[in-house]
């Protein structure tokens, strides 16, 4: 078991499926939150999809969640009682030393806002929200949740450097002949799970395997998911 204190960066965003699947991208990561709090690991708020998560073997239990996340079920907004089905993607990012990925200050475009958080009156007051963009890869990073302006920019460079290892890492596996995605480094287009609520049950594609208790696993039950994940990784 790793006893290593780690940090890493979880985004969550709707995809396919409209207002229905930003309702999803918002339950995925409150399960996420719970899952957190069931595990004692400490989570800091960056942006409306983005949070930071550090704890004791945070990465190894968490990185095979990044792919799209598709849910089967009856919206809220559904008159007629009829299944929708909708995605989300999950991007699982590992905190980079600064040293391992070096950035060019002419390559960004930093630019400073107002906060649409509940941050408090100096939030609300001030600029204090950060949206980098890398210029030459177009990847745009925001963070907006801290008090002060510089505390948002160190951690919007913190999570440009994660995307920009993630990039070249996937870079580097093109070229590998004959690659194959396998479990713990698969793209983030590729559907890893379905939670069908129909049938309240859970199915991780990667594994072939399926788990009851849909609305416990919501909850945060992730403990048997994330434990299978990893044996098969």
């Amino acid at each position: 078991m790793n006893t290593d204190i780690q940090t890493i960066y979880l985004e969550v965003r709707g995809a396919t499926g409209g207002d229905e699947a930003k309702i999803w991208a918002s339950d995925l990561l409150r399960m996420y939150l719970r899952f957190a709090a069931k595990k004692g690991w400490k989570v800091t708020p960056i942006d409306d999809d983005v949070i930071k998560i550090n704890g004791v073997g945070v990465f190894d239990m968490l990185k095979n969640e990044s792919g799209v996340h598709r849910v089967q079920r009856i919206p809220a907004t559904e008159r007629h009682g009829r299944i929708h089905t909708s995605t989300a993607t999950v991007v699982v990012l590992p905190e980079i030393k600064e040293s391992d990925v070096q950035v060019s200050p002419n390559d960004l475009d930093i630019q400073f806002f107002h906060s649409s958080s509940q941050g408090g009156q100096n939030v609300q007051k001030v600029s204090t929200a950060v949206r980098i963009t890398h210029k030459p890869t177009g990847i745009v990073v925001t963070s907006q949740r801290e008090r002060f302006q510089e505390q948002n920019r160190r951690l919007a460079m913190d999570i440009l450097r994660a995307k920009l290892f993630e990039k070249q890492e996937e870079e580097k596996m093109r070229t590998v002949a004959g690659y194959r995605s396998v479990i713990g480094r698969g793209m983030r287009a590729e559907k890893i799970r379905t939670y069908n609520f129909p049938q309240n049950r859970v199915t991780d594609h990667r594994i072939g395997k399926s788990w009851g208790n849909l609305e416990g696993i919501i909850d945060g039950e992730l403990s048997k998911i994330v434990a299978a994940t990893q044996a098969n990784s």
